[in-house]
């Protein structure tokens, strides 16, 4: 777990299925009004890791990637709802607007994949988590807090993860 500055750290993911426990534990510390900004090429786990963040956060439904439909809304037993963007197929920040981001935020957490597409549409406070793939099934992430909620969310997953704030 390289520490990159007190507001990063790096996480090599050996395995998809790695990468969906990671989620998982990150999924489990998210609250309403959560961004979880996922950057990434084709195949960096994006997918993987919101389906393991779904999971965590405890949805009751099976998690597949928005690209078609560009948001997926995911339940729990509360009726608390995940929201799931892919702004792959946006033409860029306004059209990310007319999406309605701010209700999303204010009913649930917000993963987004692709996320850098729309960057000037979000909030400058957010969990930013850089993705790329390395060699057979590893993969890189930094993960960044911007803001004292996501610092407190970034110490406390690196604290469930690894034993360390």
């Amino acid at each position: 777990m390289p520490i990159i500055n007190q507001h990063s750290f790096e996480i090599i993911s050996r395995s998809p299925e790695q990468t969906r426990r990671l989620g998982m534990r990150l999924g489990t510390l998210l609250q309403k009004g959560d961004i979880i900004c996922l950057e990434g090429d084709l195949g960096a786990g994006k997918t993987t890791f919101t389906q393991g963040i779904a999971s965590g956060w405890g949805s009751l439904d099976a998690v597949s990637s928005p690209t078609f439909v560009l948001v997926r809304v995911y339940r729990r037993l509360d009726g608390e709802r995940l929201y799931h963007l892919d702004a792959y197929r946006l033409s860029g920040p306004a059209e990310a607007i007319d999406l309605d981001l701010d209700n999303m935020f204010a009913q649930g957490p917000l993963v987004i994949e692709w996320a850098n597409l729309i960057k000037d549409a979000l909030p400058a406070e957010n969990l930013w988590i850089s993705m790329k793939w390395i060699a057979g099934e590893q993969h890189d992430f930094i993960l960044t807090a911007h803001g004292e909620r996501y610092q407190s969310l970034l110490n406390h997953f690196k604290k469930d993860t690894y034993g360390v704030s």
